[in-house]
């Protein structure tokens, strides 16, 4: 098990990107959150195993057709045995 934290940005706000890196948490089987920020990315933890995490990064850099990534950057975390995927608020 490994654990990501991830910020996101670009058009990634107000295009339906929480509930797309939800879904595709979900279809992974990675846990965590993910949530907006005030300056407009998305910030992200997840915790999986290390193939799920890269096709997460993937989906992550790719977005849903109707956001634009700039720029997603990732660093290693702490894992926290998180269940489940979450959207924060």
């Amino acid at each position: 098990m490994k654990a990501l934290h991830f910020i996101v940005k670009g058009k990634v706000q107000g295009v339906g990107f929480r509930y797309f890196v939800a879904r595709e948490a979900k279809r992974l089987g990675i846990s965590g959150w993910v949530r907006n920020l005030p300056d407009g990315g998305v910030e992200t933890r997840a915790e999986g195993e290390e193939e799920p995490l890269k096709e997460f990064e993937n989906a992550l850099n790719r977005g849903p057709s109707w956001s634009r990534v700039s720029e997603c950057l990732s660093r290693t975390a702490p894992l926290e045995d998180l269940t489940g995927f979450k959207i924060k608020w």
